[in-house]
């Protein structure tokens, strides 16, 4: 008969413990985690640290300590919730404690878009993730095949991605530029080659390179290849 697990999965199917899930071919398929993780007491709370709350991960965006004149020492604390976005305002005692989230960041290679899900390959073992295209969000602006990205994993599962904060990218679309203008004070709309839009220096042409900054979606240099 074949063993099964907690979850009466066969025990055959379970990632190894303690280590990385196998290389599979195909997409990531969501699995459950088993291991159990610690937990942070308030003394230990700060802005970035990554907790989990009623069985969803937050990352915690703010906390002040509060010192009342009589009583426990509480601290405020903002937390975001890194699968919905919503944010979170919680008041802790001295004491008290939240566990730990099993979050983990990977460098991941955007592979290609199929539907609306986005293909990405883990850079270490090869393995396939997919993101919607809700969880890419405004990022698919800076996404080219082999673009290397940084992934956010939630007990092994990708939750978001960011791509490199500066992308090179060709101008598929521009008006004509003016000859002999290189004013940068004069702008003009372009379409690259992902499919964003952005304004540039009205000398640029079609076919050239742009440096772009994704966190603002601001151009920044022209680049000769």
């Amino acid at each position: 008969m074949l063993s099964t697990g907690l979850c009466g999965r066969p025990l055959d199917n379970l990632p190894p413990l303690g280590g990385r899930a196998r290389a599979v071919p195909g997409p990531h398929v969501l699995q459950e985690s088993t291991s159990l993780m610690p937990a942070y007491n308030t003394s230990e709370f700060r802005k970035g640290l990554k907790v989990q709350i009623d069985g969803d991960p937050y990352i915690m965006i703010e906390c002040n300590f509060v010192k009342p004149g009589k009583g426990q020492a509480l601290y405020k604390c903002k937390l975001r919730n890194l699968l919905r976005g919503t944010v979170l305002d919680r008041t802790y005692k001295s004491g008290d404690s939240l566990d730990a989230a099993d979050i983990s960041t990977i460098d991941a290679q955007f592979l290609y878009k199929q539907g609306e899900q986005y293909v990405f390959m883990d850079n270490d073992n090869y393995e396939q993730y997919e993101l919607s295209a809700e969880q890419v969000d405004d990022a698919w602006k800076w996404l080219k095949e082999g673009t290397v990205c940084s992934m956010l994993l939630y007990n092994g599962n990708p939750i978001s991605m960011e791509p490199p904060p500066h992308m090179v990218l060709t101008v598929e679309y521009a008006e004509p530029a003016v000859r002999g203008n290189t004013a940068t004070n004069l702008t003009k709309p372009v379409k690259l080659e992902t499919g964003a839009e952005i304004m540039v220096p009205a000398f640029i042409e079609q076919g050239e390179s742009v440096k772009v900054d994704t966190r603002t979606g601001d151009y920044l240099e022209r680049v000769k290849e």
